[in-house]
């Protein structure tokens, strides 16, 4: 036979009705993921997952957490819920992110009827992107006053002082002896904070918000903008700015943590910091706030990882990756932990108070309690400079990750259409978002702000990420699960993963969720009590992405055909094109479903392709071997 009639008799024939309409050749495996994209570096996914979970929270709720539940001894809950919940749930998010190379919607081809668990996830994304831009917008806002010869919120007499501020500076060139009583004045930063950068004496409460302060609109308005063009090509983009932006915070960590050991003062707040109280081990109150710190530093349900590890190759090596991110994230934590109390100790001591007195947590700390600890050192704007372009590193990583997740997941499902116009899209997503973030520039914005940190991404979440490990290894299957990454990773998890997917981190998160719901308590800021009518919309947000779960439910159903059980087990089964995206990589199980696949040996159909046998494709000589011994069994 001539080469040319032969070559198209090696080749399977695509029926028509499988070509999409973007496909000219009807190669599906092959265009989709060249258009979807990859990371083009080899540690572009490594540093972006750093970038992601080494955020504003190991610098502003690690180290108050740590001190207020047994200091050093709280380090023994911390890494039990690790081991138990931190690393399982996120090796098992990398792993369904990489191995189907979708994103948080598309991904539920694993089981259309739980299609409302990626619904549920991209509600609660874009809520917390809506808030947490807008904490970037005030370390910006800071970041502006730093570049001065006088820190602005160092002396009292401005015009957005009252009588009740004190200037520390004042009480130290008196040369006084005693100790000052604080507890009914008010520090020049706090006043900044609150009167000028919120000046939310326009306010009376989260009904009036009042006037938007243009200064923060236009910082907010930045902050988008800056997020805009560092996602504007997808992960190509974002993948290289992680280099500076998750890298740079740990040189000025260090920075601030060496200055501010060299401090007078300084170890007596590392010893508050850390000082053991192991009584504190036997309440239930220390094991949860552990657990919560894992959960959120990680970002484990929010789609980022999942995100992430689908623009990966398919053999990427996720298992060695989940050890790096975890332990290096809880390092960080502990690292940070140093560089903020030893700033404490010498604030404390400078001060004439206890170390208690002048620690906080959140915004508290990182535009309040830091900022006015700044001033008290040599070259002030120098190192209040540092610390809030450490905070902005910090905030972009994870700012990137929430938008790279609602872009990805959208792009997923409507792939033919959106994934060429990917840049405008982009830029719809943060055109609409900065707009709902426009009530948080008011008056009365930091009241709003509270309330969406509270309920945003509290319950629902849990529920969510809940409902996937379930979902993975109760309908999918443990043993399919396991599979899936032998044939990807070339091994199976060890019994540690499996009892964990199994048993301990569904039955971990439950107990949170139980607690958060027992130990409820109403939204405050300060002492400002929060209405019903806001209270009841922060559960409302709550509320609303676990309802994507029934609602995706009813939908997957009704695309069924059948009785209502027949069509329930028809929707929790895998679709036919679940698998790796690329075509190479679908072997053993999987060559069966690609399009215009017509032997009964798919394996072979591979080699005949590609040629040659690799490691890999032992792997999936294993599994085929393991299939047909069940079937046998059977």
């Amino acid at each position: 036979l001539p080469s040319s009639i032969s070559c198209s008799l090696a080749q399977p024939v695509t029926p028509e009705l499988l070509v999409s309409p973007s496909s000219q050749d009807g190669d599906l495996g092959s265009e989709c993921p060249e258009d979807r994209g990859n990371w083009t570096g080899r540690l572009d996914f490594l540093l972006s997952c750093i970038g992601y979970c080494v955020g504003l929270g190991n610098v502003w709720r690690f180290p108050y957490r740590a001190y207020t539940n047994g200091g050093g001894a709280f380090l023994v809950p911390y890494f039990v819920m690790l081991a138990i919940c931190g690393i399982p749930i996120f090796f098992m998010e990398l792993s369904l992110g990489q191995f189907s190379s979708l994103g948080p919607l598309a991904v539920w081809k694993i089981s259309p009827l739980f299609k409302g668990v990626g619904m549920g996830t991209i509600l609660i994304v874009s809520l917390v992107a809506i808030y947490y831009n807008m904490i970037i917008a005030y370390v910006l806002f800071y970041l502006f006053a730093s570049l001065t010869s006088d820190l602005p919120w160092q002396h009292c007499g401005n015009w957005w002082n009252t009588d009740l501020c004190l200037d520390h500076h004042v009480i130290k060139a008196g040369n006084t002896t005693l100790p000052v009583n604080i507890t009914n004045t008010v520090s020049p930063s706090e006043e900044y904070w609150s009167r000028y950068v919120l000046h939310i004496q326009g306010s009376s409460g989260i009904g009036d918000p009042g006037r938007i302060r243009w200064n923060l609109c236009l910082c907010l308005l930045l902050s988008w903008t800056i997020v805009y063009l560092c996602i504007l090509k997808g992960v190509k983009s974002s993948g290289k700015v992680v280099y500076f932006t998750a890298t740079f915070p740990y040189l000025i960590l260090v920075m601030l943590l060496i200055r501010g050991v060299t401090l007078e003062g300084a170890w007596k707040g590392i010893r508050f910091y850390l000082t053991p109280q192991f009584d504190h081990l036997l309440s239930s109150k220390v094991w949860i706030e552990a657990a919560l710190q894992i959960f959120y530093s990680l970002g484990v349900g929010f789609g980022g990882l999942l995100t992430f590890a689908s623009y990966n190759t398919f053999h990427q090596n996720i298992y060695r990756d989940t050890f790096i991110v975890t332990l290096g994230n809880a390092i960080t934590s502990i690292l940070a932990g140093f560089a903020i109390f030893s700033v404490l100790g010498y604030m404390s001591q400078e001060l004439g108070v206890p170390v208690n007195q002048v620690a906080k947590a959140g915004p508290g700390l990182a535009f309040v309690v830091y900022p006015q600890a700044m001033t008290m050192l040599r070259l002030s704007p120098f190192w209040s400079f540092l610390f809030f372009f450490m905070l902005l590193t910090l905030g972009l990583d994870s700012q990137f990750a929430f938008m790279e997740t609602i872009v990805t997941a959208v792009t997923d499902e409507f792939p033919y259409y959106l994934r060429p116009k990917k840049a405008s899209f982009s830029a719809v997503i943060c055109i609409a978002l900065f707009l709902m973030g426009l009530i948080l520039t008011t008056e009365g914005g930091m009241y709003w702000l509270v309330l969406l940190d509270d309920y945003s991404a509290g319950f629902g979440l849990m529920v969510v990420v809940i409902t996937t490990c379930l979902v993975v290894t109760r309908v999918y299957g443990m043993k399919r699960f396991c599979r899936d990454i032998h044939m990807m990773l070339g091994f199976k998890p060890g019994p540690y993963f499996r009892a964990c997917w199994m048993v301990l981190s569904p039955a971990t998160m439950m107990a949170l969720l139980v607690y958060n719901i027992v130990k409820y308590q109403p939204s405050e800021y300060g002492s400002y009590r929060f209405p019903t009518w806001a209270e009841v919309l922060g559960i409302l947000m709550g509320v609303l992405s676990c309802l994507m779960i029934p609602l995706g439910m009813v939908v997957a159903v009704l695309q069924e055909e059948g009785t209502l059980w027949e069509r329930v087990q028809q929707a929790s089964r895998p679709t036919m094109d679940w698998g790796p995206s690329l075509e190479e990589n679908r072997t053993g199980m999987y060559v069966t479903s690609l399009a215009g696949s017509q032997s009964p040996k798919p394996l072979m159909v591979h080699m005949r392709k590609y040629g040659g046998i690799t490691s890999f494709e032992n792997t999936a000589i294993e599994v085929d071997r393991e299939i047909e011994e069940e079937e046998s069994m059977m």
